[in-house]
């Protein structure tokens, strides 16, 4: 079976390592440092006791061992740490080996997407064998074996093909797409949604309130992705819309649980502090934020929770604003590329 690499012991990372492992594949997790590969190996790390872990998974704090061979290698760390992780690692790729970003977040300052920062760090010619995978995609449902469905793209069909066949497993069903910037874009802006669907929930304003919210999340940034290139359709997908509605309701997502604290009035640094993990949905905000005002396009939902994160401003506030905010048409927003549409369109 082919070897596959997975850098990041997050729990994401750890999750793959392990469904990818029980399918059959010889797969090797990075870890930093030898202590946390030591304690990996022996069960404690959270990837479910020494005594779950698949025998074809290894864990190795050498990074010339881990990716000696591999056929793909995945890239499932925070997405502020994506650049520092793909120069560690640039110099081990081949050009036969695929480069499979599974981080859902932007570049802070940068701005850029995750596919972006890994292409500037490795040699052009091995560029075209980038791919992001991306979707609703809960890792602790997925480590337990509950079937889930995810999308892998790549500018060429033919490499989001190999992707596919590499990482499906029997409860884990992989689709193809060759829009990489929505694809990319989808899996992280609706975590922007998903910190203000915690924050109605958190205000028990209760489901039509929150419907309403995350369907103009979900147009606002169709129409950032469409403004950078993409194709709104995806934001329909599993990247989109699926991402969407598993991080929105959840109890599992962490940027819908950093909203729902943030809603109780806890302080953003104290939640953050006691959580396990990253909600990527935080610096995402803040470089959604950025590129919005490049393009001079309007984002309201997503402003409202840049007020609410950096400026002070207090949930119930914000959620009551959106909420009251004087309607025009449903796709009309300044500068959306889609606005004119239905405005457009020949009537029978």
């Amino acid at each position: 079976m082919p070897k596959i690499a997975v850098i990041g012991t997050t729990s994401w990372g750890k999750t793959l390592g392990v469904v990818l492992a029980r399918k059959g594949q010889g797969v090797t997790l990075w870890a930093r440092t030898e202590a946390e590969a030591v304690e990996l190996r022996e069960g404690g790390g959270g990837a479910g006791g020494a005594a779950s872990l698949p025998s074809q998974l290894f864990v190795t704090s050498s990074l010339s061992e881990a990716l000696d061979s591999a056929q793909a290698v995945i890239l499932a760390v925070p997405s502020q740490a994506m650049r520092r992780n793909i120069r560690l690692a640039k110099d081990y790729l081949d050009g036969s080996m695929l480069v499979v970003s599974a981080a859902k977040g932007l570049e802070l300052e940068s701005n850029k997407r995750m596919s972006q920062v890994i292409a500037e760090e490795i040699a052009p010619e091995l560029r075209s064998n980038i791919c992001v995978l991306s979707g609703p995609n809960l890792s602790r449902e997925i480590m337990h074996d509950l079937p889930a469905a995810t999308v892998v793209a790549a500018a060429s069909e033919a490499v989001a093909r190999r992707a596919q066949k590499l990482l499906s497993t029997g409860n884990f069903c992989v689709y193809t797409n060759t829009d990489v910037i929505g694809v990319e874009l989808a899996g992280a802006l609706k975590n922007i949604i998903a910190l203000g669907a915690g924050m109605v929930d958190g205000l028990g304003f209760g489901d039509n309130t929150k419907a309403a919210f995350v369907t103009r999340g979900l147009i606002e940034i169709a129409a950032l992705g469409v403004a950078l290139g993409a194709n709104p359709l995806t934001f329909t997908g599993l990247a989109g819309l699926g991402d969407t509605i598993a991080t929105c309701s959840s109890p599992l997502s962490r940027n819908h649980y950093l909203g729902v604290e943030l809603a109780k009035g806890r302080p953003l640094d104290e939640i953050t502090a006691s959580m396990t993990g990253i909600a990527e949905g935080v610096s995402t905000t803040a470089a959604a934020c950025s590129l919005a005002r490049q393009h001079r396009l309007g984002m309201p939902v997503t402003e409202k929770i840049y007020q609410v994160l950096f400026e002070g401003a207090h949930p119930r506030q914000v959620v009551a604003e959106i909420t009251s905010a004087e309607a025009s048409h449903e796709l009309a927003g300044e500068n959306w590329a889609f606005s004119d549409f239905s405005r457009n369109r020949k009537h029978d």
